[in-house]
């Protein structure tokens, strides 16, 4: 029978792709304990929320684009997309998405009725917080799937 490491290491060397879900769960539970440090009480509702440290999307598409590497090699089509798609995400986490909440906060000042999410982007250190994260977390997977 194997052991546990054994059944890890088997499962992520054949599903290769399981490394980015992986990686986006561990860095929303890394944003609540982030969050909690910061406001000295448990924030689960920052599970799944939008903004804060680190970025979960910087980090899913950094690992994607790692396994993509792997996979595929860096001289593939796939590899070229999975660039193009990490860079747009990027982009729109740190200007879109922040511009979005910086809208939403002055929504909220002019009127009473509906409180907007303002805090819907990331900074640049919240992206690349993200996508340290997520190059960690997969490079360890990729060497537990060896």
């Amino acid at each position: 029978m194997p052991s546990l490491s054994q059944y890890i290491s088997g499962l992520l060397s054949q599903y290769i792709f399981l490394i980015p879900l992986v990686v986006i769960i561990l860095c929303e539970l890394a944003k609540v304990a982030v969050e909690s440090a910061r406001t000295k009480e448990f924030a689960f509702d920052h599970f799944f929320h939008s903004g804060g440290f680190p970025s979960s999307h910087s980090a899913f598409v950094a690992s994607l684009l790692i396994v993509v590497w792997q996979k595929m090699g860096i001289e593939s089509v796939e590899f070229a997309i999975s660039a193009v798609f990490a860079v747009i995400i990027w982009y729109d986490a740190m200007s879109s998405r922040r511009e979005i909440g910086l809208q939403a906060e002055a929504l909220n000042r002019l009127q009473r009725k509906k409180h907007f999410q303002t805090r819907v982007g990331h900074s640049l250190v919240e992206v690349i917080g993200g996508i340290v994260f997520g190059l960690i977390v997969t490079w360890a997977g990729i060497w537990l799937s060896v």
